[in-house]
């Protein structure tokens, strides 16, 4: 089976649309409703709540229970910086691939999805098809998050969630959850010669970042392990750190983020619970006995729920199935599986591409990955008519 004719057209057109995350996704679902609205399907357009963004959601046959929805993000990472030799923003097809910012990250998936709406329109399809297009995953996975009171009340209990992010089509049914945290530090400025009149809170966020170092270390020496994943054990990382203004003054403000990405046998609330303890009844007493105004917070701005395996299931099993696969497996980065799994939606993860080939200049996915996510879809098709 050779490329469905309208997929690279189409995908043509997704990677044209800049919905780096900062920026808005408004054109890109335009396009896609007025498409699907072409095939005779309604879309529903979920407007962001505080910015100018939106997800999408169209159901194609009856709406009842036992549906397949087909979930990807419509925002894609930045470009800045990197060394493309291609546009970015404009599809190259050379060599059997199409290269492009989001042609596995995973507006491919996208393409190959809408290029089958035709298809799945006119099998007579007795359980419904769900497409499910969010914003700003890459950020944090906020769109999805606006979505689900929506699924929850309109989408009758469907018997899987694909997740089309990039697994060479392998059908993947688990992977870390993760917390990503911000901590700011308020200290006291004082002249660098006279150290005891201040609170130097860059030396306070080292203590700090000391302590989750002790928590990664530890992690990675007596586990928990899970040889399933590839690092086997919950890890942890320091991101960007700012602070202080001078080389001659107690600095009176530093801030840092960081992660763990968790183990889904892992408690993870308990690990960031942890942490703050160490806040509430260490850290902050000891700077406040000197200036009551010093303080440390600690917030967390994005959450991503782990997937959880379950082996044997009929969802994982319909999968392979589509997939034409054996065995499933897990993955390393993080997608929105988590948040459906949280409705007790039935999840896989299984999209056309390579995650190796995301977010790095000169993106881009293999013809023949998107001829075997079209197969997947085909026989989506023919299942979900019988």
């Amino acid at each position: 089976m050779t490329l469905i004719v309208d997929t690279k057209d189409i995908l043509s057109d997704l990677i044209g649309f800049d919905t780096t995350s900062h920026r808005s996704n408004l054109a890109l679902i335009d396009y896609i409703e007025k498409y699907l609205a072409k095939h005779g399907v309604h879309a529903h357009v979920l407007h962001a709540a505080e910015q100018a963004k939106a997800n999408l959601i169209a159901t194609i046959g009856p709406n009842v229970p036992g549906g397949v929805v087909l979930s990807g993000h419509t925002d894609v990472v930045p470009v800045d910086g990197q060394d493309w030799h291609t546009p970015p923003f404009k599809m190259t097809d050379k060599d059997g691939n199409f290269y492009g910012r989001g042609t596995a990250d995973m507006k491919g998936f996208i393409a190959v999805v809408l290029a089958y709406v035709p298809v799945f329109t006119k099998a007579k399809l007795t359980r419904p098809i769900h497409l499910a297009f969010s914003f700003d995953e890459e950020v944090g996975c906020l769109g999805v998050q606006e979505m689900l009171p929506f699924l929850k009340e309109n989408v009758p209990l469907p018997r899987l969630v694909v997740i089309g992010e990039p697994t060479s089509m392998q059908v993947a049914t688990a992977h870390k959850g993760q917390y990503v945290m911000k901590t700011k530090v308020i200290g006291q400025e004082a002249h660098s010669s006279r150290p005891d009149d201040g609170v130097n809170a860059v030396v306070v966020a080292a203590e700090l970042i000391s302590m989750i170092d002790e928590m990664a270390q530890n992690s990675k020496k007596n586990g928990p392990f899970d040889d399933a994943f590839s690092p086997s054990y919950t890890t942890f990382n320091i991101g960007p750190i700012s602070g202080g203004s001078a080389f001659n003054i107690i600095s009176n403000y530093c801030e840092f983020d960081w992660e763990f990405r968790f183990l889904p046998t892992v408690d993870g609330p308990a690990i960031a619970k942890k942490y703050q303890q160490y806040l509430d009844d260490e850290v902050v007493p000891r700077i406040r006995m000197k200036f009551p105004h010093c303080n440390v917070t600690n917030e967390m701005w994005a959450y991503l729920p782990p997937l959880k395996s379950e082996p044997g299931a009929d969802g994982e099993s319909f999968a392979l199935a589509l997939a034409q696969r054996n065995d499933s497996t897990v993955i390393a980065f993080g997608t929105e599986g988590g948040h459906f799994q949280n409705l007790e939606f039935p999840v896989v993860v299984c999209g056309p591409g390579d995650i190796a080939h995301a977010h790095k200049p000169n993106e881009f996915v293999p013809v023949t990955q998107l001829e075997a996510c079209g197969r997947f879809m085909q026989r989506l098709s023919e299942a979900m008519a019988t």
